[in-house]
């Protein structure tokens, strides 16, 4: 079967109008982890998960990349309108405006509706062998929430909700593990694959298992940030003055002089290149 052809079909009818769409809707004013490299990342993961989903023909691997290309660039596009956990819902309906503009007929596009509603399900109580683009979006989404850029990721959506500094390490500890196990659970066969993303899920536990033992002596508030600590309040700093991920990274040595500071902020700006 001829993946690359098949997947790179997808795109040439696909790419550019959903990021034509997606940017229409998504401006510099929301969650900068959410934009649109966000969704460029989770669709570089998806076109090697899909290979890995057995196909009985060209035709249905060449619908699943189709249908996977659309549920990756749109499935957080709500986040424009609510960062909470509505999001999903909010993105289904943007898709289906998505649809109408482009004469596309969204009933030819059920499972990419359903698979973007619930792609946020992190109790993952739906049975992969059930839905196939489900697992790819799923998992794809979750390869994106580790490394670096996992780390702005979690922080930047967290503190949007609101949720404080002292909780939310334990909270993404839990959350990032639960979607590593899944994807071990789902993909764990592909030795590769998996020793690749260990790496960037042991960078992002080990990052806030120190975030958690330095929280009780850490004085939030300092005009000198410093540690994973300050790290963290750099971001929440960030997010108050509207600064786009790609400014914030630019210059580490502008924003502070702390070595693990600027070792971050370099990584981080690694990863997004």
């Amino acid at each position: 079967m001829n993946y690359p052809g098949l997947i790179e079909s997808a795109e040439i009818k696909y790419k550019q109008i959903l990021e034509d769409f997606f940017i229409s809707v998504y401006t510099d004013k929301h969650l900068s982890s959410h934009g649109i490299d966000h969704h460029r990342r989770v669709w570089n993961y998806a076109r090697d998960l899909i290979r890995l989903i057995p196909s009985e023909s060209d035709s249905k691997f060449s619908h699943l990349a189709s249908e996977a290309i659309i549920a990756c660039y749109l499935h957080d596009i709500g986040m424009a309108f609510d960062p909470g956990p509505k999001h999903g819902r909010l993105s289904r309906d943007l898709c289906i405006r998505f649809f109408a503009d482009n004469n596309i007929p969204d009933n030819d596009w059920i499972g990419v509706l359903e698979a973007i509603e619930n792609h946020d399900n992190k109790d993952y109580t739906n049975s992969p062998s059930k839905n196939d683009l489900l697992t790819v979006l799923s998992v794809a989404d979750d390869l994106d929430a580790f490394g670096c850029i996992g780390i702005f990721r979690y922080s930047e959506i967290y503190l949007a909700r609101d949720i404080g500094y002292v909780k939310i390490g334990n909270m993404i500890r839990e959350n990032a593990k639960k979607r590593y196990d899944n994807f071990i659970k789902t993909f764990g066969s592909v030795d590769e694959l998996v020793m690749k993303h260990w790496e960037r899920y042991y960078l992002l536990d080990m990052f806030f298992a120190r975030y958690n033992d330095q929280l009780p002596y850490y004085p939030f508030g300092t005009e000198n940030p410093s540690g994973v600590c300050g790290a963290i309040e750099l971001i929440g700093s960030m997010m108050k003055k509207n600064l786009r991920l790609e400014d914030f990274c630019r210059e580490p040595e502008k924003l502070s002089t702390d070595p693990l500071i600027i070792w971050y902020l370099t990584e981080l700006r690694k990863e997004l290149m």
